[in-house]
């Protein structure tokens, strides 16, 4: 296992150092947003927070799976040089993997208006459903029209 107090960039030859590598940039650019950041991603993801962290220590093999990569970047605003320098990490940690995640589409924003439930559990669990259903929505609309 790479060593996680490495630099981010110093030869990272090897997959394992490469993913510590990745890592080790994305904890960087979480640390620098605001509060509440790793809640949101985690909302945003449908995964518990305890994911983020895992994702984001050097120290847990965890890999980021493909298909999250793009609203990771969006959503914690990578700046070009962070997204450039994480996605080359990923690259060599991830190859196959590396090109599943290039070949999502661009996200656009969808605001939509749905009813307050009135029960902050039930509105965050609706929330995640919609997202889940346009999510999975999209990936079938975008399969199909690979074929």
């Amino acid at each position: 296992m790479a060593d996680p107090r490495r630099k981010a960039g110093a030869g990272a030859d090897q997959p394992g150092e490469a993913l510590a590598e990745y890592k080790t940039i994305l904890r960087r650019v979480l640390d620098s947003r605001p509060s509440g950041t790793r809640q949101r991603l985690a909302e945003a993801l449908g995964k518990n927070r305890s994911f983020i962290s895992q994702i984001s220590n050097p120290a847990y093999s965890t890999p980021i799976p493909a298909q999250h990569i793009e609203h990771i970047v969006k959503l914690c605003h990578f700046s070009p040089s962070e997204k450039l320098a994480f996605m080359e990490a990923y690259g060599r940690a991830h190859p196959r993997r590396a090109r599943r995640a290039a070949e999502t589409h661009e996200l656009r924003r969808l605001v939509l208006e749905v009813p307050d439930l009135g029960d902050a559990g039930l509105n965050d669990a609706y929330d995640h459903l919609v997202s889940e259903f346009a999510d999975k929505t999209a990936r079938l609309l975008a399969s199909a029209a690979s074929d």
